[in-house]
């Protein structure tokens, strides 16, 4: 049975992350916390394309650096500031123990979100990754998850779950795709058509460790 799961806020806390680059960005520039509040207002919890996002921020201080060395900067340093919780990692441990394909399937620079999976601890935990700035296809387009499947030996059609924080990406493009969905309710607010809801990974992992391997998802 194929569990997929998506990576940023999902299977790693993307926001605590970007806050500690942010805090760090700020003291090595001599900015206050004002300044810190402006970036994460700016970030719109990771929503905000990094281009549009760096180039904001290289106007507002006056920075001398071109955005594609800003760029740079943040995709090389952002993964040292990821972690997974310990529980996650055993969790994933647990699944594929149960007899579960597990895979990572997610949006963002190749660099970076390899950076993440791999200093998070989330490489060996899984079997596979799909990323979409190394494919050319991003989700919710459904290449994506099938590429995702394909790197853990399985395919779509023989059934599996998605895992994610986002309605559309996560839930609508694992839907589209012919998987069983599960939400990570982060709190934000809004509805989410999808199978099941979970406030986090740690439960989210729960749930199909408790399902039976031999289900076809949706």
């Amino acid at each position: 049975m194929l569990a997929l799961f998506d990576l940023d806020n999902t299977l790693i806390d993307r926001l605590d992350a970007f806050r500690r680059w942010a805090a760090e960005f700020a003291s090595e520039r001599g900015l206050d916390e004002a300044d810190v509040a402006w970036m994460e207002a700016l970030d719109a919890d990771g929503y905000c394309p990094r281009d549009t996002f760096l180039s904001g921020v290289r106007d507002r201080f006056g920075l001398a650096e071109p955005v594609e060395e800003l760029w740079r900067a943040y995709r090389v340093r952002l993964p040292f500031l990821v972690s997974c919780p310990d529980e996650v990692l055993s969790g994933l441990d647990r699944l594929r123990a149960a007899g579960w394909a597990v895979g990572i399937v997610t949006n963002g620079a190749a660099d970076s979100q390899t950076g993440k999976i791999r200093h998070s601890g989330l490489a060996g935990r899984v079997d596979g990754w799909a990323i979409s700035g190394a494919e050319g296809v991003s989700k919710p387009d459904r290449r994506l998850f099938e590429i995702g499947a394909g790197r853990c030996g399985a395919v779509l059609g023989d059934g599996g779950w998605m895992v994610g924080d986002n309605p559309d990406a996560d839930i609508a493009g694992g839907r589209a795709a012919g998987l069983g969905t599960v939400w990570i309710d982060r709190g934000l607010g809004g509805q989410c058509a999808a199978d099941h809801v979970v406030t986090d990974a740690i439960a989210a992992i729960e749930l199909l460790i408790r399902m039976n391997p031999d289900s076809q998802g949706r």
